[in-house]
């Protein structure tokens, strides 16, 4: 994948403002404020258990909860609508159904039925789209028949099209190989330098999240710990999670 590196701007400022989460009298997330800045992969850890997807789909509007999320241009500092890209810890497709890439992108990204004739303008868009994570060659290919890592640049493509403010990723790395693990974090790296792109991630992969991230968020149903990993794996609660 050619990516050049441009570096954050830092024009974009991302707020998570007081998420609370509620399960009757169960509380799954309390007073979560989270600032992230354009350019920058923050990663969420925590045990299992701990609100890291509640607190996902919260922010995806997927399940109720107080507080908000706001996006501020911090040129003319103007809040404006923030655009979201998501990708799942998983997606259930059976093996032979017979769904091609280019009908799972359009589906997605067009109102053009996808049992018809290809669109030409639709599939040289999806293309183009394929072809920044060089996984050009599989958009006539069976969505069942990808290999795990595939399918995860597929659904990444998805994910930028349009280009989001903010790259959500849910354990995205689930069934991949460790090769594929490592070949998954240099893209998202590089991703967040070519297109100055906010990306929140969940891992338990603590030695990559060493390596790649930005800032490490430490919860367990609240907020323990921020910061870079340094400061992160030094903190005392870390090290009585995972130590």
């Amino acid at each position: 994948m050619e990516l050049e590196n441009k570096g954050a701007c830092g024009r974009h400022c991302i707020k998570i403002n007081d998420i609370n989460v509620n399960f009757g009298s169960e509380k799954i997330l309390e007073n979560i404020y989270i600032h992230i800045h354009c350019g920058s992969l923050t990663v969420l850890i925590g045990p299992n258990g701990a609100g890291k997807s509640t607190l996902l789909k919260s922010i995806l509007g997927e399940i109720k909860h107080t507080g908000n999320i706001s996006f501020t241009d911090l040129k003319d500092n103007t809040k404006q609508k923030i655009r979201i890209g998501y990708v799942p810890q998983n997606i259930n497709i059976e093996h032979d159904i017979p769904i091609t890439v280019y009908d799972l992108f359009a589906s997605y990204i067009s109102n053009y039925p996808v049992w018809l004739r290809k669109n030409k303008k639709l599939y040289q868009k999806i293309y183009e789209q394929l072809k920044i994570f060089s996984i050009e060659d599989c958009i006539d290919k069976q969505v069942g028949k990808l290999s795990g890592g595939q399918l995860q640049r597929v659904l990444l493509s998805i994910a930028i099209t349009p280009m989001p403010n903010l790259l959500i990723l849910d354990e995205p790395v689930s069934g991949i190989d460790r090769n594929g693990v490592r070949d998954f974090y240099r893209i998202v790296s590089k991703m967040k330098e070519k297109y100055d792109m906010a990306i929140l991630l969940v891992s338990h992969d603590l030695n990559l999240v060493k390596k790649y991230a930005d800032k490490v968020i430490l919860i367990n149903h609240k907020i323990l710990c921020q910061g870079t990993p340094e400061e992160v794996y030094n903190d005392a609660n870390f090290k009585e999670i995972f130590d």
